[in-house]
């Protein structure tokens, strides 16, 4: 009788179908004896459907969650929607919906994706950002923050999308471009709101070594944090301002020929003498159009001009001048850096254009008192450097330092590269900023009790691209009462940034169920920090970076009992399409849908974990996934083979346990391999262990081949569900394989085991050979004809028969002669 074939398409949903009745993976968050945490980013519904980058992420922690449930944790897996923001505006915008409208049928396309892949997510708990019930405890969150002194406004150059017609935060501008749609950013003078990270830059860096996190993501953000240790030396201006600087660098001061200041610098206007100042204001005002990157890129030409005023040199007493140039930034430092050209590439190249004096003060090895070709920006020994002269450049920055501190001209002082948070949005599809501005009161917080401030309904969601939303265009929503003085009062218009509401979800979801509160204190207190988070490195500076800083600021508030949200972070990779980046424009997208419903979802979940490393990703070929449906059909057929094999009897024989040391040695592997999310050599490891099985399926005991083709299922399970449950009901296992624990190994039975098999020809014996244990007849043959002796004495004649005694020796029977 034929078997029957493997066809996902029957029992995939057939499994899905049971597990959702069964409810199998939920978890009793409040009973749970061994909590695990496990998550991944949730996904913005902003196209029509998942990709399958999405597919990656969410199958690789999917196999991690169900190998952590074998092991006997209870492990919470929930997901939910990033609903909120630009990404499902522009869509929406695109598609010509309403995202209000667009974004429940999004979620509900996503949702069923999920659910096919056979992933365990509790849906029970999950959240969607654009729902009133959740974004009413951002907008507290918020509101904690400002009371706190951590949210503020004020008016500062900002990143400006003209095609999305909103400002954007630092980290939302890649290379001088949005980020989410490759406009170049300008820079606008806007009143905004921030969040003050910049108070935690200290801690964000520190707390890097109490969490596991990816060495890519630690070097990221520190960069990205940008700490400098050095000084902070004044300068006097002759008619003007004290000029503070910042310079990492206080050992080169005497080499200091001149000042430079950022256009947008207050002191700017006080430096500059009648006849230099209109070429100053037209300098300046050209440079605020220019983009930031544009303004510091290392290539372009260094321009500027001289405000005819002069400052004095603390170290040398020399007058100097000030320039004014756009490669210096107001946002970093001071907004004013000492130029020493002889010891910086950027001074020197303006120096050179703008002849300047250049002055070495740090000796090169072997410099004889020539002039310089280029900067030498590495350590030497002090020279022209007054009382300092002879010291190696290292011990003079300190010393220098503490000789300016002394005179009140300077002190060590820290900078960081990090900037504020800039969360206003003045876009629609968001949450409202819960702020009343009132002539008399000022600017006033909504009061707890009145939250959540409701997003309206807008029919024209349209931004404008005047620097308010289009929420100053309702006066139903704008036009309230001040909750201070019962005055008229005017609501803020802004919205809020998305990374705001995706900073603190994973705190939501073992609290979904409370509306009072919003986190439970001891569900977070059982569930959290998150102990596995599975995202994308270009998240390392943006939502990595604002979890880490809202978690720890509700902790200083009270609100929380730690200040790291994740206890270990992994990256996933990127998946391309035959050797490209997939694009629509390359007509190479893959639409998962069309993959899990030709080849089912476990080829689909197995071929894109059998890609690559986890962290790298890999390249997705239409061959490439048919050898993964191979597989399974050998691993399908190897099952109902299994089960059509006579019952063992009750009191079968017992057999040697070291006839299962594969078994043993695939199961310590594979487990080693999830452990480290090593998916690729699991399945590999697996692959191997099931030919291993074809191969010896007429040798092995029928208990022992139960067994191993068990171990084989269980070994499977967390990586391809579906065909793993059905081969499992098919044994005639209780439901569900899902519920059973992991196969443990004999340590033991991991070294592999070799024997001395013994070659006869015709009952002689002519040659011993050491051999892995565990030889079948056919392998034990090839062995013993491979060998060069053995291949002498036979001499062409042919063989009648072979008899072999398994581990111990085979016997080659020649035919007789003539």
């Amino acid at each position: 009788m034929q078997p029957e074939p493997y066809d996902p398409r029957v029992i995939e949903p057939k499994w899905q179908r049971i597990w959702a009745q069964t409810g199998i993976y939920r978890v009793d968050l409040l009973r749970a004896r061994r909590p695990f945490y496990n998550l991944t980013e949730f996904p913005y519904p902003s196209a029509e459907a998942l990709h399958v980058g999405h597919v990656y992420t969410y199958c690789g922690a999917d196999t991690y969650g169900r190998y952590r449930r074998m092991l006997g944790d209870d492990v919470f897996q929930p997901t939910g929607f990033d609903a909120f923001g630009i990404h499902s505006e522009n869509y929406a915008l695109h598609v010509g919906r309403h995202p209000m409208e667009l974004t429940v049928e999004n979620t509900a396309r996503y949702r069923r994706q999920m659910e096919e892949l056979g992933t365990l997510f509790d849906w029970t708990y999950a959240v969607d950002t654009s729902r009133p019930e959740y974004y009413r405890w951002t907008q507290w969150i918020f509101l904690r923050l400002y009371k706190a002194g951590l949210a503020y406004r004020a008016r500062a150059p900002v990143n400006w999308c003209p095609t999305c017609l909103t400002v954007l935060a630092n980290e939302q501008v890649i290379g001088g471009l949005c980020e989410r749609c490759d406009s170049t950013v300008v820079q606008r003078e806007m009143e905004q709101w921030f969040l003050r990270i910049t108070a935690y830059a200290d801690r964000l860096l520190a707390g890097h070594a109490e969490a596991d996190f990816p060495e890519v993501t630690v070097t990221l953000q520190r960069n990205w944090i940008g700490r400098s240790e050095g000084a902070e030396i004044v300068f006097r201006a002759v008619n003007g301002p004290d000029i503070p600087v910042f310079t990492t660098r206080p050992d080169t001061l005497f080499g200091a020929t001149y000042l430079v200041l950022a256009p947008e610098h207050p002191a700017v206007a006080a430096v500059s003498t009648p006849e230099q100042a209109p070429l100053v204001e037209a300098y300046a005002a050209q440079a605020r159009t220019k983009r930031e990157l544009e303004r510091v890129a290392a290539e372009r030409e260094k321009t500027g001009v001289c405000t005819g005023g002069e400052a004095i040199n603390p170290a040398t007493g020399e007058r100097i001048p000030i320039w004014v140039a756009d490669y210096v930034l107001m946002g970093y430092g001071t907004g004013a850096i000492m130029a020493v050209p002889a010891h910086d590439e950027r001074d020197y190249a303006f120096a050179r254009t703008h002849r300047l004096p250049i002055r070495v003060v740090v000796a090169p090895p072997g410099w004889q008192g020539e002039l310089l070709e280029a900067a030498y920006t590495g350590e030497g020994t002090l020279v022209n450097s007054g009382p300092f002269d002879g010291m190696p450049s290292e011990e003079a920055r300190t010393a220098i330092t503490q000789w300016l501190a002394e005179r009140g001209q300077g002190r060590p002082a820290v900078t960081y590269r990090l900037r504020d948070w800039l969360i206003s949005r003045q876009r629609y599809w968001g949450p409202p900023i819960p702020i009343i501005y009132c002539n008399r009161c000022g600017i006033v917080p909504v009061p707890e009790e009145d939250l959540p401030v409701r997003l309206p309904y807008v029919r024209d969601f349209r931004p404008k691209g005047t620097g308010v939303s289009p929420l100053a265009m309702v006066p139903e929503f704008v036009n309230t009462t001040c909750p201070q003085c019962g005055g008229p009062g005017r609501r803020e218009t802004d919205v809020s940034d998305t990374f705001l509401d995706s900073s603190w979800y994973f705190l939501r979801y073992p609290s979904a169920h409370r509306q009072d509160v919003p986190f439970d204190p001891e569900m977070t207190r059982k569930w959290l920090p998150v102990d596995l988070y599975a995202g994308g490195i270009e998240h390392s500076t943006l939502h990595h970076l604002y979890a880490r800083f809202v978690t720890m600021a509700l902790h200083d508030l009270g609100c929380l009992e730690f200040s790291e949200p994740f206890k270990k972070l992994r990256l996933h990779g990127l998946i391309i399409k035959d050797g490209a980046k997939m694009s629509k424009s390359r007509g190479n997208v893959v639409n998962p849908d069309e993959y899990v419903h030709r080849y089912g979802a476990d080829t689909l979940r197995l071929y894109l974990l059998f890609l690559g490393p986890y962290e790298e990703g890999g390249d997705f070929t239409d061959a490439g996934i048919r050898g993964i449906t191979r597989f399974l059909t050998r691993v399908w057929r190897l099952v109902p083979e299994s089960a059509a094999r006579e019952p063992a009897p009750a009191a079968e024989e017992p057999y040697d346990p070291a006839i299962l040391a594969p078994m043993h040695r695939a199961i310590a592997t594979v487990q080693a391999d999830i452990e480290a999310l090593h998916f690729h050599t699991a399945i590999a490891a697996i692959m191997s262990y099931s030919n291993w099985l074809t191969q010896n399926r007429a040798r092995l005991p029928e208990a022992a081949w139960r067994e191993a083709v068990r171990t084989l299922l269980l070994l499977l399970a967390p990586l391809a569900p579906h065909i793993a449950e059905e081969l499992w009901e098919r044994l005639g296992e209780p439901y569900s394989i899902h519920q059973q624990p992991w196969p443990s190994y004999d340590p033991q039975l991991l070294e592999q085991r070799t024997v001395t098999l013994v070659i006869q020809v015709d009952g002689k014996v002519r040659d011993r050979v050491e051999v892995p244990a565990g030889l079948d007849a056919a392998q034990a043959r090839e062995v013993a004809l491979g060998r060069p002796r053995i291949a002498r004495i036979l001499d062409g004649r042919k063989l009648r028969d072979v008899i072999y005694v398994p581990d111990r020796l085979v016997n080659l029977v020649t035919a007789p002669a003539g």
